[in-house]
């Protein structure tokens, strides 16, 4: 069972700093029928304008990771971290019993594209914590595991039973990625269009799903997309 959730259908909010796509309630935007899929519960598709960004702000008990799409994304946290990540890396923050964060547009001449995801945790009062990974040297046409629950294959380790991963794709270019039904699922197309359960999903679309034992994608056009391996619902 798939439940396709289109790019024109999700929230949206310009800021003229910020222009923001919630593919999930989030801010402003309240959906009853959209509040998160399983343990994910944001997917933000954020454009920040040359120099500016999202000022100190606190966040607890919650997982919250950053895929940089284009430009330069400036981090800095209570923890006593700063970064500035580029164009295929991902930061996963742990926000735990509370941190307090700021993410900022690097550059003073060039935009900003980033996906902002918030995934609930397993469990709360944890103490903060931060990772990042860098990006791949070259692009891969493989499912790149970033995110997992024990770290495995090099990823960033998550307090939830939850998976990510990404691959960018040049045209023509297929995968397939093998589905345990009782779990659940969301793919989110970042970047270009990918063919999908016959039909096509372009950049901001995504698709839930239940019950489903094989995941298959071509690109259409050069695509970036992530895979979101999620806890099943109770049965």
């Amino acid at each position: 069972m798939f439940e396709i959730r289109k790019a024109g259908d999700r929230g949206h909010a310009n800021h003229g700093w910020l222009d923001s796509h919630h593919t999930f309630s989030f801010g402003s935007y309240y959906d009853s029928r959209h509040m998160g899929f399983s343990a994910l519960r944001v997917i933000n598709d954020d454009r920040v304008t040359p120099g500016r960004g999202f000022g100190a702000h606190s966040h607890r008990d919650m997982e919250i990771v950053s895929y940089v799409l284009e430009g330069a994304l400036e981090h800095k946290d209570s923890m006593g971290n700063g970064s500035v990540l580029r164009p295929g890396q991902v930061q996963l923050m742990s926000a735990g019993r509370g941190v307090t964060h700021s993410e900022f547009n690097h550059s003073a001449t060039e935009p900003v594209h980033f996906l902002q995801i918030w995934i609930l945790p397993d469990r709360t009062g944890e103490p903060a914590g931060y990772q990042e990974l860098p990006a791949l040297e070259e692009p891969s046409s493989k499912l790149r595991l970033v995110v997992s629950p024990d770290g495995e294959e090099g990823s960033l380790q998550i307090k939830q039973d939850a998976r990510i991963r990404v691959a960018r794709l040049a045209p023509g270019e297929s995968i397939e990625l093998a589905l345990r039904p009782e779990r659940a699922g969301w793919l989110h197309v970042a970047t270009g269009s990918v063919r999908f359960a016959d039909g096509t999903l372009a950049a901001g679309d995504g698709a839930g799903y239940l019950d489903e034992t094989l995941l298959k994608l071509e690109a259409q056009e050069e695509s970036q997309v992530l895979v979101f391996d999620l806890p099943g619902p109770a049965r």
